[in-house]
């Protein structure tokens, strides 16, 4: 397999946070062992050229190390990266007998990641964007040169309505990007614009001379619950990203166990040093409402604070309806993935890769499961889910 046919060129072509995390694991819990799977929530099967597929690109991954031109992007653009890490990562290769991948009866592909957490924290992001990837290559006959035209021409329409409404976005599409291709057009597309602050991705935003955007994901929540418990991992996560990064990275998770729950561990210390929150499960005009009271309960402007909206941004008609909720109330902006990035005329996979075992240092295998405000979107096994839903009061 040549260069040119890894769908992943870079070690780079992931997401902020997955680099975030991982200097956060390094510095406060080096030792701990975590277990990933795949979860397809969508009626999409596989076939075992598929899934053939997607173990050669897995393999292909040990080949990528870190540029000097991706080693100098990060010295410069992110300043919260410091130098030991970024020494790490130089030395950071992808170990694909971390990886098990199957294909069972039903034609539904079996994944799983189990490792240690700061080696293993940087597969789920590119392993998605694989699996994606090979399936379109299967299952979309149309040529590439079709598809891209596509995302160019609707990527130019949807940027001119940004545009006119005035609202700040960031491209966050590489998980469930039709190809890399698509991905590359879209963020070109954007580039310029005063709507797009930046991408998730830190290749392409290295291309592009973008701002790379993120902080965490559920997964330092979920983390957090499997070694303190279900009522102190807010908490304690918080109190983790906060010694790590002393304030940097102020956008905050909160619905890994329900957006209710966080708000019982978000403090006047903590909604104070923090810049705001993600949205990424439920009604966000609900979300919206239930935050600017949580500030003002706490004598806080909420103003002065942040909403980034990430739960299937799909439709001018959404983001609108988002924007007349919370306009003049509080700061707003958009992190906007599959309708940029796979808006082709092929339904999308729906699909995600979640933490669902952890073993902290010194302590035994634990299962580990992720609430949600959206009901559909709770993963774990059943009786896990029951008993945090019990120690939570759920």
């Amino acid at each position: 397999m040549s260069a040119t046919d890894n769908m992943i060129p870079s070690i780079l072509d992931t997401d902020l946070y997955k680099l975030t995390q991982q200097q956060a694991i390094i510095s406060k819990y080096p030792k701990a062992e975590v277990e990933y799977t795949f979860i397809n929530r969508g009626t999409h099967t596989f076939t075992a050229d598929i899934v053939n597929e997607i173990r050669e690109q897995i393999y292909a991954m040990s080949n990528l190390s870190l540029t000097k031109q991706g080693y100098d992007f990060l010295r410069s653009c992110c300043p919260y990266l410091n130098a030991t890490y970024l020494d790490f990562l130089r030395g950071y290769r992808f170990q694909p007998n971390e990886i098990s991948t199957s294909l069972n009866s039903k034609n539904q592909l079996c994944l799983s990641i189990t490792g240690p957490w700061y080696r293993t924290v940087l597969w789920e992001v590119p392993i998605m964007s694989i699996i994606s990837e090979s399936y379109f290559n299967y299952a979309d006959n149309r040529s590439k040169e079709v598809v891209v035209s596509l995302a160019k021409k609707r990527t130019e329409k949807k940027r001119k309505e940004f545009e006119v409404m005035k609202i700040l976005l960031s491209e966050f599409g590489t998980r469930r990007r039709h190809s890399y291709n698509v991905q590359k057009t879209v963020i070109e597309a954007l580039r310029g614009s005063d709507c797009c602050v930046g991408t998730s991705n830190v290749h392409f935003a290295m291309l592009n001379d973008m701002i790379p955007k993120g902080t965490q994901a559920h997964e330092f929540i979920q983390f957090h619950a499997a070694k303190f418990g279900y009522k102190m991992a807010n908490l304690t996560s918080m109190k983790a990203w906060t010694d790590v990064y002393q304030g940097e990275l102020g956008i905050v998770l909160p619905d890994t166990f329900t957006t209710d729950v966080f708000l019982r561990s978000f403090n006047s210390f903590y909604a104070k040093l923090f810049d705001g929150v993600r949205q990424d499960s439920g009604n966000p005009i609900e979300f919206t409402s239930k935050v600017i009271r949580h500030y003002n309960k706490l004598g806080i402007d909420p103003t002065t604070k942040t909403i980034i909206y990430s739960d299937g941004i799909s439709s001018i008609e959404k983001i609108k309806e988002i924007v007349n909720c919370g306009q003049g109330s509080i700061r707003q902006a958009f992190g906007i993935g599959t309708w940029l990035t796979n808006d082709v005329d092929i339904k999308p996979l729906n699909m995600v890769i979640k933490m669902t075992g952890a073993k902290p240092f010194g302590m035994d295998w634990t299962s580990t499961c992720k609430l949600s405000d959206s009901v559909g979107k709770h993963t774990g096994k059943v009786e896990e889910v029951e008993l945090c839903k019990k120690i939570l009061k759920i």
